[in-house]
């Protein structure tokens, strides 16, 4: 007959006072975790005590009870009402819960138990238990009182209980990260959360950066100038979606309605348009976003002229500034810092500053044929260019046309002329020899030609001479249109590169305007005066504007049907002399200017001369878009250069294979490979199977497309 299973018993349950509890020396929790006491104090203090203390009761030396309890598994709740008590919040003989084991096991071993047989809350249990709190009324600031986090934590795990089911059940299952989850929780649009999932799950990276640019490459930065300029507020006012990331740093977000701030800012571009056109009087003004680079080509510039202080504004200015100076040479002298005296300093000068900066005013007749243009700086701001003047609008100057048969004759004495056809045969008056005849051309084309010689002579003695003479012909083309023709038959041309798009927001190019626009100001308005203006400038102020001339006359291009091989090989050479390199200048290879344009076999070499031959075989299977990106994450800081800026004597013209780990390539040092991989890179590096035959193969299919 079979034995029959014992039965189990439960140990007891009862309330025993606190103050004959005390703690067991065998509790296995020496390390402090989780949630404070202080936290378990004030959630005790408002919902009472959860889970009851494990307890053994004390014994003497003959076995009897002591009337003691000893907790071996339970101490964080104890020393939570320890502090209560303490607090006189809970009285010292209040009944406390607990669960008194029988003693047929070790103290150490319920301690153990208790703590690894402990199963954690799943995130997703978490976050669906705080989205049913809020469901159930309690805001978010609640949440987190009442479960001593922050409210961003409220609102992120909120967040993520907002993705799709279908991903949170791939998330409870473990078939997806919570890095993943967290990357798709940037958009609520839970049909385009499952497309990109669908795409990624066929894709071997599934790295929430790159789930995050799936989600966000239809959507406009909240950066954007355009967006900037509108406002957020006003852009989700007219029904915009702002697509914010609440686990990185995103800047504002992503703005998923561009038509809509397309429309925004045209319409406030246009109101903001005609605002500066009424009041102040132009004849045309042209709107855009942006301008391609040399747009005003072709256009006389006029500039105003700064309004005059008044008395008042004046003597202002004149205490200011002398406040100003007498505190900053104290302060100079003082040696202490002062808070408060930077503070006043900055004040009077943001003061002084304010009172410079006064309006510019523009000549009547000049602003009735003039225009601006209006777009947007590349920070937001509301861009103005004021006072161009197109061909058709110039006023038609007044000239004295020579009657055709005295065309080309010249008085040089100053008298009438008297042509060959001005008396008839019968009629004159006067002995051919006693008549006062215009110079004969011939004899003008000697006489000149003899002073111009002569003259060049002397200029050539004259290097200062022969210097301002050379800048008044360059001003002359460079800042009057229509301006007084030069002696000098020196040309200045400038080439405008508008095909290329964003050449204007590069930072040479804004350097260029500022120095345009400053020297335009400074220069006299009517040509004829702009000799005596440079003989009175000092010599630095002359060679800067010289510079500024001659530099805007360099064209280093190469053109499809120009190739300019000599003129190219000559711009290198300025290069050298001056020092330049386009790597010391700034430029970096990105997706826009470089790698997002050329085909995968020459993004990967691009890659592999810069970081060496593992990086480029690791992002081989990429599509290009991709590629193109993450090969701009891996050349960050590499200086490498595409061959068309690169000298001639740069390292980087060897071949790509000649290029290993740690050389020199493009001024810069080459890292070795595998540096600064995302992990889906890195993992499994020995796994490669990528041959170089198929890489080879790779590259030679991409060059076909």
């Amino acid at each position: 007959m079979a034995q029959a299973t014992p039965k189990i018993t439960l140990s007891s349950a009862r309330d025993i006072p606190f103050n004959k509890l005390v703690l067991s020396q065998q509790n296995v929790r020496k390390i402090k975790a989780s949630v404070s006491i202080e936290d378990l104090a004030e959630d005790i203090a408002h919902r009472g005590l959860l889970t009851s203390l494990n307890v053994r009761p004390e014994v003497d030396a003959e076995g009897k009870e002591t009337g003691i309890y000893r907790i071996p598994a339970g101490g964080r709740r104890y020393r939570a009402l320890e502090r209560l008590v303490s607090q006189k919040r809970l009285a010292k003989t209040a009944g406390v819960p607990c669960i008194v084991s029988s003693g047929e096991t070790l103290e150490v071993e319920d301690s153990l138990a208790e703590n690894v047989q402990r199963v954690g809350l799943h995130p997703l249990d978490q976050f669906r238990a705080f989205q049913t709190l809020r469901e159930q009324g309690l805001g978010e600031e609640e949440i987190a009182a009442r479960f001593f986090v922050s409210v961003a934590t409220v609102r992120q795990r909120l967040r993520l209980a907002s993705v799709s089911p279908r991903l949170l059940d791939f998330y409870a299952e473990d078939e997806m990260k919570l890095e993943q989850i967290m990357a798709f929780s940037i958009t609520n649009d839970h049909v385009r959360q499952e497309q990109v999932w669908d795409t990624i799950s066929r894709s071997h990276s599934r790295e929430p950066y790159y789930i995050r640019r799936l989600l966000t490459e239809t959507a406009i930065r909240a950066s954007d100038r355009r967006a900037v300029y509108v406002g957020i507020d006003v852009y989700e006012a007219a029904g915009g979606v702002v697509m914010r990331d609440l686990f990185e740093q995103d800047q504002g977000g992503w703005l998923q309605d561009p038509a809509v701030l397309e429309q925004l800012a045209l319409e406030k571009l246009k109101v903001d348009a005609d605002a500066i056109q009424e009041a102040e009087g132009w004849k045309w003004i042209e709107v855009a976003f942006d301008f391609p680079y040399g747009h005003t080509s072709g256009l006389r510039r006029f500039y105003g002229e700064q309004a005059e202080m008044t008395e008042e504004e004046l003597a202002r200015y004149d205490a200011t500034r002398a406040e100003y100076d007498k505190l900053d040479g104290d302060y100079a002298a003082a040696s202490e810092h002062s808070e408060s005296t930077e503070q006043k300093l900055e004040e009077l000068g943001a003061e002084l500053d304010r009172l410079n900066d006064r309006p510019y005013v523009f000549d009547v007749e000049e602003v009735a044929r003039g225009g601006v243009f209006v777009s947007l700086g590349a920070g937001g701001e509301l861009k103005i260019e004021r006072g161009f003047v197109r061909p058709e609008d110039e006023q038609q100057a007044e000239v004295d046309t020579p009657d055709a048969d005295g065309a080309g004759s010249v008085d040089f004495d100053g008298g009438p002329l008297v042509t060959d056809g001005s008396a008839s045969s019968g009629d004159q008056l006067e002995d051919e020899d006693e008549m006062i005849k215009p110079l004969p051309d011939r004899l003008v084309l000697d006489l000149t030609a003899v002073r111009t010689i002569a003259l060049r002579n002397a200029l050539a003695n004259d290097p200062v001479m022969a210097f301002i003479a050379v800048l008044h012909a360059f001003v002359l083309k460079t800042f009057y249109l229509y301006g007084s023709d030069s002696c000098l038959e020196v040309t200045l041309q400038s080439a405008r590169f508008s095909q290329t798009e964003g050449l204007a927001d590069t930072v040479w190019a804004k350097e260029i305007d500022q120095r345009q626009e400053a020297w335009g100001q400074d220069l006299p308005k009517d040509p004829n005066d702009l000799w005596a203006f440079l003989i009175a400038l000092d010599e630095v102020s002359r060679q800067a504007l010289f510079a500024h001339c001659a530099s805007l006359a360099v064209n280093a291009v190469i053109e499809p049907w120009n190739k300019r091989t000599r003129a190219v090989a000559h711009a290198d050479q300025l290069a050298r002399s001056i020092g330049f390199g386009m790597v010391e200048a700034g430029w970096t290879p990105t997706t826009d200017n470089y790698l997002g344009r050329v085909t995968k076999a020459r993004i990967l070499q691009a890659v592999r001369e810069a970081k060496g031959d593992q990086p480029a075989e690791l992002i081989g299977h990429l599509k290009k878009t991709d590629m193109a990106r993450e090969a701009e994450r891996l050349m960050t800081g590499s200086d490498w250069l595409p061959e068309p800026l690169r000298l001639v004597t740069d390292s980087a013209s060897v071949e790509p294979a000649t290029v290993e780990a740690g050389e020199i390539a493009d001024g810069g040092t080459v890292d070795a490979p595998a540096r600064d991989l995302p992990a889906f890179l890195t993992d499994d590096i020995d796994d490669v199977s990528t041959s170089t035959d198929e890489i080879d193969e790779r590259q030679h299919l991409d060059a076909a497309e």
